[in-house]
């Protein structure tokens, strides 16, 4: 075992790194990238510098450490704008639209075709043909106003 210690150098950091890095592709949870990372660092300070094991050891564990850290201020940045709001709101991104009803608006419910799917519609009674206003929506119904 000692003399695995003191045969630790540059290549073997690298490969190992490696090695943790592509594990995290097996199991992903980013543990095992910021390991191998720390790893990988450690081969790189080694070819700079040739330190016995335990300096390599204790450079390890230090930048293991720092890792931990790092890897929460990442994990906690807040993320950009969203280029997709209504992902999974569908319906919201409706609201303000102007379409024509399908079928007419009797007792206060109707349906209206918007691109490829039929909605219904809530609102005060309409004829067929109308042009209406989306004013509202709450899941799968919407409510529309006349024009």
């Amino acid at each position: 075992m000692a003399d695995m210690f003191i045969t630790l150098g540059t290549w073997n950091w690298l490969i190992f790194g490696l090695l943790l890095m592509g594990l995290e592709l097996l199991a992903p949870g980013v543990f095992m990238f910021w390991l191998g990372l720390a790893a990988f660092l450690v081969g790189v300070v080694s070819f700079v510098v040739t330190p016995s094991w335990q300096p390599q050891i204790l450079l390890f564990a230090l930048f293991a450490a720092a890792a931990v850290p790092l890897w929460r201020r990442i994990a906690r940045q807040k993320p950009g704008v969203n280029p997709n709001p209504f992902l999974n709101k569908r319906s919201d991104a409706l609201v303000g639209r102007i379409c024509t009803l399908e079928k007419p608006i009797v007792d206060g419910e109707g349906i209206v075709r918007i691109d490829d799917t039929v909605w219904r519609v809530a609102g005060p009674d309409t004829p067929a043909g109308s042009k209406v206003r989306i004013v509202q929506a709450d899941g799968a119904s919407l409510t529309v106003a006349g024009i």
